[in-house]
């Protein structure tokens, strides 16, 4: 599950990091609090040239009358992603590299209560997850829009939730953005122990209108 993320490294990072050219229209950092429907910067690759541009968090099939038509799908499962008619010719044709710096998970404790946790890569890296992406037009409203693929949880995060973003390295990016053949849905699995550090957060961030960097503070 992937529901809330960070991104607070600086533009021009993200784009060297991926190999990418910034556009002109990224939204301003740092975002403690990023959540569905709002922009995140993602990079696509057309013909081997990489470009980092903004899309809307929740992927909206090409049938929805309306943004509002059917479920917000902020995530995709690895499992059915190749089934699903939502899904299917963008995991084939339009995959993409969602560029962030950490997200949050949720425990509960025994009365109920919402836990905030926050993961991001222990080595201090850019944080890059594997999405789909698709144009969505209906009369005068249209969006450019994304999802996270997810997969079943490893050991390194299972203990928070039983699923877990597919999160890419370096060296993964250009299959993934099909820049080197076949072979993506290798790459649809949980990442190696200890690429994440995780830390409780306060619950604060449990309101999506929670800002700043005290979000990702441990406690």
């Amino acid at each position: 599950m992937c529901g809330r993320m960070t991104i607070t490294h600086k533009v021009d990072a993200m784009a060297r990091f991926a190999g990418a050219a910034p556009a002109n229209d990224l939204p301003d950092g740092p975002r403690f609090n990023v959540c569905p429907t709002q922009a995140v910067g993602v990079v696509t690759s057309m013909e081997g040239s990489r470009l980092y541009r903004p899309m809307r968090w929740g992927f909206l099939p090409r049938w929805y009358k309306s943004p509002t038509d059917g479920p917000l799908l902020i995530n995709a499962r690895a499992e059915t992603i190749a089934e699903k008619p939502a899904f299917r010719e963008a995991c084939r044709q339009r995959r993409c590299l969602v560029m962030a710096t950490g997200f949050y998970e949720w425990t509960k404790d025994a009365e109920g209560k919402r836990l905030p946790w926050y993961i991001r890569p222990a080595n201090g890296d850019p944080l890059v997850l594997a999405g789909i992406w698709q144009d969505w037009a209906a009369g005068e409203d249209s969006h450019t829009t994304f999802a996270v693929v997810t997969c079943p949880a490893g050991e390194g995060l299972s203990h928070i939730h039983h699923r877990e973003p597919v999160s890419l390295a370096p060296e993964q990016f250009a299959m993934w953005l099909g820049e080197e053949g076949k072979g993506a849905a290798r790459l649809m699995t949980a990442a190696p122990a200890g690429r994440f550090e995780s830390f409780r957060v306060d619950p604060k961030v449990n309101s999506n209108r929670a800002e700043g960097p005290e979000l990702i503070e441990p406690i």
